[in-house]
């Protein structure tokens, strides 16, 4: 196992694609440490900004110690291991990961998770905006793996989901699921306006409060809902079906006891 400890403040970002378990591996401290990145627009190598150690354990975990809110692109692309990020983390964290697992005993920035395929991300803090969603203009989202959130989320979350699970124990914002296609998302409290926007298929599951787009139709009233094969919600929820303007059959799972203005709906069914 190896641990980085930065060795001052960072006051701009930094670009390492590097810090995985697969570029780690079978590799020696004075290797790791001259692994490139960069530090606002100069090249330098790990071992200046960071403490870098290792212990005699052989798992291929890597525990990074302290404020790294402008550190970016942890974990991109890793296959296997363990990254344990002991504070806040920068933008990309996770990106294009097809396996392993990130814990963030902290808060993450925009775009974690983006293009993910496999893997686990536990996040015990707030993530940032386009959590699992991809850079503008494209439409490769999240494909696999699941993100867990113990905080908030910001907005356009789980943009262009096509698989995957995303759950989020507190808000989220604007836009969660825009476009989405395949996959889950459950946010335990309130969800901000235009959730579900565009998506043709997959579910949205709010236990808080949220506006419904008129775009879609009330379809019936479950008394709980299946999330994945861990978590099952307990109702009652109405079932809205859509986005009807992209002749979707995404369905949005609304809290009826959070949401008592919805049961004007109920004359529809």
């Amino acid at each position: 196992m190896i641990t980085l400890t930065p060795l001052r403040a960072f006051n701009v970002p930094i670009q390492a694609p590097c810090i995985t378990p697969d570029e780690f591996a079978n590799k020696s401290v004075a290797e790791v440490t001259k692994l490139p990145v960069t530090e606002g627009n100069r090249h330098v190598t790990l071992g200046d900004l960071f403490k870098i150690e290792q212990n005699a354990s052989e798992s291929s975990s890597i525990t990074i110690n302290g404020e790294c809110s402008k550190v970016k692109r942890v974990g991109q692309g890793m296959t296997s291991g363990e990254i344990i990020i002991n504070g806040n983390i920068g933008m990309h964290t996770g990106e294009k990961m097809a396996g392993g697992k990130i814990v963030v005993n902290g808060n993450t920035g925009g775009w974690t998770g983006s293009e993910m395929k496999k893997g686990i991300i536990e996040i015990h803090g707030d993530a940032g905006d386009y959590t699992a969603s991809p850079y503008r203009g494209n439409d490769l989202g999240m494909k696999g793996g699941l993100i867990t959130v113990e905080g908030n989320v910001g907005t356009d979350v789980g943009c262009y989901l096509q698989g995957g699970i995303i759950k989020v124990k507190g808000n989220a914002g604007r836009f969660l699921g825009f476009h989405m296609s395949e996959g889950a998302i459950y946010v335990e409290k309130d969800c901000d306006v235009r959730a579900g926007a565009l998506m043709t298929a997959g579910k949205i599951v709010i236990g808080g409060k949220l506006e419904i787009l008129p775009s879609f139709t009330i379809d019936s009233i479950k008394a709980k809902v299946k999330v994945d094969a861990e978590t099952t919600v307990q109702g009652p929820f109405y079932v809205f079906l859509g986005d009807l303007s992209e002749k979707g059959k995404g369905k949005i799972f609304a809290s009826k006891t959070n949401n008592p203005e919805f049961k004007f709906y109920e004359k529809y069914l």
